[in-house]
């Protein structure tokens, strides 16, 4: 675990490496939500140690306390904002001074107009909470904008089954992070629940309850999203990253990566180890393309790991579908245009990020340029997107505030000091 305030990382002469990634924090979130509400006492397994999950654990474990600090942990919020709605007691839920700045009233509002007793400690619309939970809200006919955070619906979704009249939900609008819905729904039907599509836009949950089960969770895709980029940006023609507990079949819309990093010159090879241990192994192929253009609402967390690759690769890009990365753990795209802003011209748009092929130094063939400092917001993507561009480079480049990755994959440092790596603490 890296303790300093900056780090400095540089390239190994070679990229090999067996990763065990860490478990999905988004399933893993999920996850612990539906079990609680079974009343099941036993965790799920291979849950993510990423501070997420932990916050999230904590907060359901800690129910009975007063205060329910999440700190930057925005899928714990929301998720706990619902499950705290319906669990019987009075909870004040918090966090940091980012947290308080989100804002949460759209899910506010709707938990309201299914019965729920929660109240703005602060200012309207953003937490603090005071949330006196019932466990016999009544629940129905619900309407929602489908293009607000997909964590707001999959919170109203879980808490469904446990409603007097289970709930159906109408999305209004483009449906953002639709893939995220879909694995909530998926993980609710495993649990028992009965939850449908029963049009393109409106999901029917019956009241009921959730069956006890045990529950495996799967390898994270979206940080399989950076050794990806790894492959992609290694000098190292034989590069070959083997990544361990990755579902080709998965839940998660990020495992979209493997397709869209075709194009990038990165290929996908599964194979299973005689015990079942699933293996996806990266290679390099040098077929890149000229231009990358992708919508990546359905995929919103992948787009920082495009928009520093593409750039590194030289390929000129249009990332549309990023609206989301405003009220992340940081204005996402603001923070690429600044951080990006160091070596290219990049803009942010609204919704989109773009790269016309133009640099902001004097020619990217004169690298290593050993001065590149990148700052990482709080925010742990932007840490383990920008790491990688001391390939490109050739130099040390040094990342500010390196710990932030704890949050969904607090083993990055090391796994990428085992894949050679050099990292030294500052």
């Amino acid at each position: 675990m890296v303790n300093g305030k900056m780090i400095k990382v540089s390239p190994g002469n070679q990229l090999r490496g067996r990763i065990v990634l860490p478990a999905s924090k988004s399933i893993s979130n999920r996850a612990l939500l539906i079990n609680a509400l079974s009343g099941n006492a036993v965790p799920p397994e291979n849950l993510s140690d990423s501070d997420d999950t932990q916050v999230m654990l904590k907060g359901i474990a800690d129910s009975g306390e007063l205060s329910v600090d999440i700190g930057a942990a925005g899928t714990a919020m929301r998720f706990l904002t619902a499950y705290l709605s319906v669990t019987p007691s009075e909870h004040v839920i918090t966090g940091t001074e980012r947290m308080k700045h989100r804002p949460i009233g759209i899910l506010v509002d709707a938990l309201r107009t299914l019965g729920a007793s929660i109240a703005y400690e602060g200012e309207e619309g953003f937490p603090p909470l005071r949330i006196v939970g019932h466990d016999n809200l009544e629940g129905g006919g619900l309407e929602v904008p489908g293009d607000v955070s997909s964590q707001y619906i999959s919170a109203l979704l879980m808490i469904a089954p446990t409603l007097r009249k289970g709930l159906r939900l109408t999305l209004t609008g483009q449906i953002a992070s639709r893939p995220y819905i879909d694995m909530t729904i998926a993980m609710m039907s495993d649990f028992g629940a009965k939850v449908e599509w029963i049009s393109d836009n409106i999901i029917d949950v019956q009241p009921g309850t959730y069956r006890q089960r045990s529950y495996h969770i799967e390898s994270d895709w979206s940080a399989a999203s950076y050794w990806y980029e790894m492959v992609a940006l290694s000098p190292d023609p034989g590069a070959e990253i083997e990544l361990v507990g990755l579902h080709r079949e998965s839940l998660q819309g990020d495992s979209k990566v493997w397709q869209l990093f075709n194009e990038l010159g990165v290929t996908s090879d599964y194979y299973e180890e005689p015990d079942g241990t699933e293996i996806v192994r990266l290679r390099k192929t040098g077929n890149i393309t000229c231009y990358f253009n992708h919508d990546f609402t359905h995929q919103p967390d992948l787009a920082q790991t495009f928009a520093v690759t593409c750039a590194m690769l030289d390929v000129p890009y249009r990332l549309s579908g990023l609206r989301s990365l405003r009220i992340k753990e940081t204005d996402r795209i603001a923070a690429l245009v600044k951080e990006l802003g160091k070596i290219v011209r990049v803009e942010g748009k609204d919704s989109e990020l773009l790269w016309e092929g133009f640099y902001n130094i004097d020619d990217i063939d004169l690298l290593p340029y050993e001065d590149f400092v990148f700052d990482t917001y709080d925010d742990h993507r932007m840490a383990m997107a920008l790491a990688p561009v001391c390939l490109r480079t050739g130099g040390q480049i040094q990342i500010n505030n390196p710990e932030v990755v704890s949050k969904s994959y607090p083993s990055f440092w090391n796994d990428l000091q085992e894949a050679g790596f050099k990292i030294k603490e500052g």
